[in-house]
C-alpha cells in the first residue's frame, strides 16, 4: 500500500534538511547539557517520559523514567566528575514513512569521563554510538528514547561508580 507521500507502509525516509539540523542540534544539546552541567538545558530536550537503554554500559535493562527523575539521578555522578566530553559525529536521521513526526537518529560517540585530570589512570573513555528516538511535539523535536551501544572501552570503568558515590555523599552532606 502506498501512503500520501508515495512511500510504502513501513519504509523509512530521509528527513528534510531543516528537520535534520534541528534533530542533530537536539543531540548536541544533550552533550552540551551533560558536559556543561546545565541541567535545565539537558531537561529541555526530553519528552516527559523517556526510555533509557544503557545496558551495553551498565548491564542493567532499559528503563522508562520521568525525564525530571533521570536528570536528577545523573546529576550527582556528573557533578562529581572533574570533566566530561561527549563528542558525537556522523549523524544519520530517518523518519518512519507511516509516522512523519517520529524519527531515529544514530550518531557515533566518544565520551571521556575524568575523575582526576592529573591522573590518567582515573579516566574512563567509551566509544560506540547512540541510536535515539525523537518525536515532534507542537513543532519541536524532543528525545523520547536514548539507546547507547558501546563498541570499545579504555581506562577504568569504576570511575563512574566512584563519581556516583562521591556525588551522592556530597548531596547528602549538603
Amino acid at each position: 500500500m502506498v501512503t500520501r507521500s508515495g512511500v510504502r507502509r513501513g519504509e523509512s525516509l530521509t528527513v528534510n534538511a531543516d528537520d535534520f539540523i534541528e534533530i542533530c542540534d537536539l543531540c548536541y544539546r544533550y552533550a552540551a547539557g551533560v558536559d556543561g552541567r546545565d541541567w535545565t538545558l539537558l531537561r529541555s530536550i526530553f519528552t516527559d517520559r523517556v526510555t533509557f537503554d544503557y545496558s551495553s554500559l551498565t548491564d542493567r535493562p532499559a528503563v522508562e523514567l520521568a525525564a525530571d527523575d533521570w536528570v536528577a539521578g545523573i546529576k550527582p555522578m556528573f557533578t562529581a566528575l572533574s570533566a566530561t566530553q561527549h563528542s558525537m559525529s556522523n549523524p544519520r536521521v530517518t523518519v518512519d514513512g507511516d509516522a512523519p513526526d517520529t524519527a531515529v537518529v544514530t550518531m557515533y560517540l566518544q565520551a571521556e569521563h575524568i575523575l582526576d585530570p592529573d591522573d590518567p589512570s582515573a579516566w574512563f573513555t567509551v566509544g560506540g554510538y547512540y541510536s535515539n528516538r525523537v518525536v515532534r511535539i507542537e513543532g519541536r523535536w524532543l528525545l523520547c528514547g536514548v539507546t547507547l551501544t558501546i563498541r570499545w572501552r579504555r581506562g577504568r570503568p569504576d570511575v563512574l561508580t566512584i563519581a556516583a558515590e562521591r556525588g551522592r555523599s556530597a548531596g547528602s552532606a549538603a
